[in-house]
C-alpha cells in the first residue's frame, strides 16, 4: 500500500540526512580500520627493530666471551626492562645451546615458539590488542666457534617481543571520533544548501508548467502551450515540458469538443432501425444529413451497394441541388476513386442515383475540380458487407480539421453499419422467407411449406365450401437412374422435371417436393374431374420428356395418386395417407398411370387404413411385434461383431410388415415409443438365450426423447436380461430428431452417462449430422447409404465417403457403411478404411439371432 505523498524538498532533505548519517558511519568505520591497520603495522616494525637490536647486543657481548653469570644477568635485565611497560622481551634457548652450555631456568616454550625453533622463520601474531613477534636466532659461521655442536642455519634460540596495543588503539579511536564530530556539521550544511537550490529550481519549473496547463480551456488553447516556453536550469525539466507539448499536439489530433461530442451522441441516438427506416431508407439518410449539417458542413454523401457480381448501385445524396458541371465532375471523381482503389471494381458497372435533401429554392452547390478531388478522399470503400453495402463516404469542407474528420468518420462507420443492416434486414428477410419454404435443389416448396399451404387451402375450403384436390407423384424406377448414372445426374433430372411440372400447372396451384423423388400438387377449387385432367397432362408431359446425358438419353415416368377434400378425408394427414395409398395402387397396377379413387376404392382404402391402425394397435396391445436382426460385419482388426435390430409386424398370412408401413401410423397414435419397448425387450431376450456377445444397434424414435420414464424403463430391461449397457448402441438420425437441440443433448448425455453407446444414422444426409457430431458424445457414424451405393460410379460420392471416414478417424469415432449390396462396393468400403459394413451383400434381416450368429461365424 502506497504511503502519503510528500514534497520534493522534504523528500530530498530526508534522503540527504539519511545518506549523511550513513556516510558518516561508513567513514568512521573505514577510517578506524585504516588507522588501526597503520598502528598494527607500525607495531610490527617496532617489534622487528627491538628484536634485531636485542640480538645485536647479545652478539656483541657473546663475541667478547661471556660466562653463565653474565648470561643470566643479561636475561634478568631484559625481563626487568620490559616489566610494567607495553613491551615484553624474552629469550628462549634452543636444544643445541642447552646441550653445549647446560640448561637454564626458562618458561616452557608453547607451540608457536616450538614452531619458530623448528623452522627458523620469523613469525608475528596479531591477537586483538596484543602483538607477539618471534625472532629466531639462526647460527652463522661466526657462531660455530662457540657452538661447536651446531651447523650454519640451525636455530639456537628465539627472541620474543610482545607488545600491548590497547593504549595506542584507544587513543587513536578517541582522536578520530573527536575530529570527525567536529567536521560532521559541514556535510549537513552543504546538503541542506544543495537541496534548497534544487527545490527552488524544480518548484519554479513545476509552477510554470502548472500555469501553462491551467490556461488550457479549449482545444485551441492546446496550440498556445509552447508560446510561453523558456529554458529551465535542469535538462530533465526541459524534456518533461517538451513531452507535455507533444501530448498537447496529440490531444489536438484526437480530442473532441464537448459540443461536437454531444452532437455526435444525439445523432447516434437516431441510428435506430425501425420498420419505417427499412421501408424508406433514403428519406432516413436525408434527415440524418440535415442533422449532421448543423455542426459539420457536408455537401454530399455517398453509399455504394452491391446488387450483383459486377453491378453496383451508387447513391449520391446532395444537401442542395448541384450545378450540372458540379454534378458531372462529382460522378467522374467518385467513379475514378472507386475503380482506382481496388481491381475489384475495375470492370464493374454502376447505376447512379441522385437524391436531393433540400429543394430547388436553395442556392446550388458549385465546386471546382480541385475541391472535389480533395474531398472524395474521405470516401470509404470496403469489401462487400452485409446487405450488399460496399462503402459510404462524404464530400465536405472539413479536411483540415482533424477533430471533425475523426467525428465524421465515426459517424460514417456507424452509418455504414446502420444502412448495411437496413439492407441486410430487407435482403435476409426475403431470403429466409424463401429458403425456409423452398427445396434447395428444385426451388419448389419443401415438405414443411407443403403442409402449411395444404392446411391453409383446407381451411379456405371449409369456409367457402369448395373442394381441394391433391396429387402425389412418385417417379418410377428413379433409383436406377442414381445407381446407373450417379446422383449428379439424378439431381439434374429432378431439377428439369420440376421445371416441366411447373409448366403444367396454373398460377394458383401448389407444387412441392415432398422428398426424394416424390412430388405433391395441391389444386385449390378443383374437383376429381379437373384433378384427373391435370394428372393426365402431367403423365403426357413426362412421357415426352428426354434429358440428354453423356451416357445416353434419360427419361422417366411417374405414378400418381389423387384425392379430394372433403370427399375422401376430413383432415390433411388422412388426405395424404389416402392419396399415398392410391399412388402405391398405381405402382402395383404397372406404373406410369393415374389412380383415381372410385367408390369401391375409397371404401377399400379406408378399410385398409383402418385395418392398419387396428393392426398396429393390436400388435402393441398383444405384444406381437417382432425384432429382426441384420448383421453388421466388422472390417477392422479386433472390432466386435454387431447386428441392427429392426421392427416387423407379423400378418395373418405369416408375412412381415416393414416398419416403414406402420411407424407413421404408430407416431400418429402417439404410441411409437411403446413399439421401442416391446422390440427392445424381445431383442434382449434373444441375446440372453443365444449367448450373443456382440453389439446391438437399436433405432431411437424421437418420441423417446419426450417420454420422461424412457431411460428408467431401458435400464430396467438391461438389468432384467443381464445386458451390458456398453453393448447397446442407440441410433439417432437427423431426419427424425426433435426440434429442441438442448432437450436432445440432455437426453443423449443421460444415455451416455448410463453407459450406452450412440450412433448417428444416415450421416451426411444434412448439416445437422455434423452439428450432432460436434456437440454430442457420438461413438459411431453410419454413413448415408446413397453415398455408399454409388461409390463405384460417382467420384464425388467416393470423395464424400473418404472425407467422412477421415473426419471420424480424427475424432476417434467408428464408421459403418450402409447399403453394401455388391462385392465391388464392399471392396471399396474396406479400402477406404471403414470399420463396419451393413447391407444385403452382408446379410438380410432375419427374426432368428442364432442364424445371424452362425453366418457371422
Amino acid at each position: 500500500m502506497a504511503g502519503r505523498p510528500t514534497t520534493i524538498k522534504r523528500y530530498l532533505l530526508n534522503r540527504t540526512l539519511l545518506f549523511s548519517v550513513i556516510g558518516f558511519l561508513l567513514l568512521l568505520l573505514v577510517a578506524n580500520q585504516a588507522y588501526q591497520s597503520s598502528i598494527r603495522e607500525n607495531a610490527r616494525q617496532v617489534a622487528a627493530s627491538v628484536a634485531e637490536n636485542t640480538f645485536n647486543s647479545m652478539y656483541l657481548i657473546m663475541s667478547q666471551g661471556w660466562t653463565r653469570d653474565q648470561l643470566e644477568s643479561f636475561l634478568a635485565q631484559l625481563e626487568a626492562g620490559s616489566a610494567g611497560g607495553s613491551f615484553h622481551i624474552g629469550l628462549y634457548r634452543g636444544e643445541l645451546v642447552n646441550e653445549r652450555f647446560g640448561d637454564i631456568e626458562q618458561p616452557t616454550p608453547d607451540a608457536a615458539l616450538q614452531q619458530a625453533l623448528h623452522s627458523g622463520d620469523i613469525a608475528a601474531f596479531d591477537r586483538g590488542e596484543h602483538l607477539r613477534y618471534l625472532y629466531p636466532l639462526n647460527a652463522s659461521e661466526n657462531c660455530l666457534a662457540c657452538h661447536t655442536n651446531a651447523r650454519p642455519g640451525d636455530t639456537l634460540g628465539v627472541i620474543e617481543v610482545g607488545q600491548d596495543l590497547s593504549p595506542q588503539l584507544g587513543l587513536a579511536n578517541r582522536n578520530l571520533l573527536y575530529y570527525l564530530l567536529l567536521l560532521s556539521p559541514l556535510p549537513l550544511l552543504f546538503a541542506f544548501w544543495a537541496v534548497r537550490r534544487v527545490s527552488l529550481h524544480i518548484n519554479d519549473s513545476v509552477q510554470h508548467l502548472s500555469r501553462s496547463i491551467e490556461q488550457v480551456e479549449t482545444l485551441s488553447d492546446l496550440s498556445r502551450m509552447g508560446e510561453a516556453r523558456r529554458q529551465f536550469r535542469f535538462e530533465e525539466m526541459n524534456n518533461i515540458f517538451g513531452q507535455v507539448e507533444q501530448l498537447a499536439d496529440k490531444l489536438r489530433n484526437i480530442a473532441v469538443d464537448k459540443d461536437l461530442l454531444e452532437f455526435e451522441i444525439r445523432l447516434l441516438e437516431k441510428f435506430v432501425i425501425t420498420s419505417e427506416v427499412v421501408r424508406d431508407w433514403r428519406e432516413y439518410v436525408n434527415v440524418l444529413m440535415l442533422d449532421i449539417n448543423r455542426v459539420l458542413d457536408i455537401y454530399t454523401m455517398f453509399s455504394i451497394f452491391k446488387v450483383d457480381d459486377e453491378l453496383f448501385d451508387l447513391e449520391i445524396f446532395w444537401l442542395r441541388p448541384p450545378s450540372p458541371r458540379t454534378r458531372d465532375m462529382m460522378e467522374r471523381a467518385v467513379l475514378a476513386r472507386l475503380r482506382a482503389r481496388d481491381s475489384f471494381f475495375s470492370h464493374s458497372e454502376f447505376k447512379l442515383h441522385h437524391n436531393m435533401v433540400q429543394g430547388g429554392g436553395e442556392a446550388v452547390i458549385e465546386l471546382d475540380a480541385r475541391d472535389i478531388e480533395l474531398q472524395t478522399k474521405s470516401l470509404l470503400v470496403e469489401t462487400p458487407k452485409i446487405g450488399g453495402i460496399v462503402g459510404i463516404g462524404v464530400q465536405a469542407d472539413i479536411v483540415k480539421d482533424k477533430t471533425k474528420v475523426l467525428v465524421l468518420e465515426s459517424i460514417l462507420s456507424t452509418l455504414l453499419n446502420v444502412v448495411g443492416s437496413v439492407k441486410a434486414i430487407y435482403k435476409y428477410t426475403r431470403d429466409l422467407e424463401y429458403y425456409a419454404t423452398r427445396d434447395p435443389l428444385t426451388n419448389l416448396y419443401n415438405q414443411r411449406m407443403f403442409w402449411e399451404l395444404l392446411e391453409y387451402e383446407l381451411d379456405r375450403s371449409r369456409r367457402h365450401g369448395y373442394p381441394v384436390a391433391m396429387l402425389l407423384l412418385d417417379l418410377d424406377n428413379f433409383k436406377s437412374v442414381n445407381d446407373g448414372y450417379g446422383h449428379a445426374s439424378g439431381d439434374r433430372l429432378l431439377t428439369e422435371l420440376s421445371l416441366l411440372l411447373k409448366q403444367q400447372l396454373g398460377n394458383g396451384d401448389v407444387l412441392a417436393r415432398y422428398g426424394g423423388d416424390e412430388f405433391v400438387i395441391v389444386l385449390p377449387e378443383a374437383n376429381l374431374e379437373q384433378a384427373g385432367r391435370v394428372s393426365e397432362r402431367v403423365l403426357k408431359a413426362l412421357d415426352g420428356f428426354v434429358m440428354e446425358h453423356e451416357g445416353g438419353a434419360l427419361k422417366t415416368t411417374c405414378s400418381i395418386g389423387v384425392g379430394i377434400y372433403p370427399d375422401h378425408a376430413d383432415n390433411a394427414k388422412e388426405l395424404f395417407m389416402f392419396v399415398d395409398n392410391l399412388m402405391y395402387r398405381a405402382k402395383a397396377q404397372g406404373k406410369n398411370r393415374v389412380s383415381l379413387p372410385k367408390e369401391q376404392d375409397v371404401a377399400d382404402i379406408f378399410r385398409d387404413m383402418s385395418e392398419k391402425t387396428q393392426l398396429v394397435n393390436q400388435a402393441i396391445e398383444q405384444r406381437t411385434l417382432l425384432p429382426v436382426f441384420q448383421p453388421i460385419q466388422p472390417l477392422a482388426e479386433g472390432e466386435p461383431g454387431a447386428v441392427e435390430v429392426l421392427s416387423r409386424i407379423r400378418l395373418a398370412d405369416d408375412s412381415l410388415m416393414n416398419a416403414g408401413e406402420f411407424i407413421e401410423i404408430a407416431e400418429s397414435m402417439g404410441k411409437v415409443h411403446l413399439l421401442d419397448y416391446i422390440v427392445m425387450e424381445k431383442a434382449f431376450a434373444q441375446v440372453r438365450d443365444t449367448g450373443y456377445r456382440g453389439l446391438l444397434f437399436i433405432n431411437l424414435s424421437p418420441r423417446a426423447v419426450l417420454v420422461n420414464d424412457f431411460l428408467a424403463r431401458v435400464n430396467a430391461l438391461v438389468v432384467q436380461y443381464a445386458m451390458s449397457p456398453e453393448r447397446v448402441v442407440f441410433e439417432i438420425t437427423e431426419r427424425d430428431t426433435v426440434k429442441s437441440m438442448a432437450l436432445l443433448e440432455k437426453f443423449i448425455r443421460a444415455l451416455k452417462d448410463a453407459g450406452f453407446l450412440l450412433a448417428i444414422d444416415d450421416f451426411g444426409s444434412g448439416f445437422s449430422s455434423f452439428h450432432y457430431l460436434k456437440h454430442l458424445p457420438i461413438d459411431f457414424v453410419k454413413i448415408e447409404g446413397e453415398f455408399i451405393a454409388n461409390m463405384a460410379n460417382d467420384s464425388r460420392d467416393m470423395a464424400f465417403v473418404s472425407s467422412i471416414t477421415q473426419l471420424a478417424r480424427q475424432l476417434e469415432v467408428k464408421t459403418v457403411a450402409e447399403y453394401v449390396e455388391t462385392e465391388e462396393v464392399l471392396a471399396l468400403v474396406r479400402a477406404t478404411g471403414i470399420d463396419y459394413a451393413q447391407g444385403y451383400h452382408i446379410g438380410r434381416p432375419t427374426p432368428e439371432l442364432a442364424s445371424v450368429m452362425t453366418r457371422m461365424g
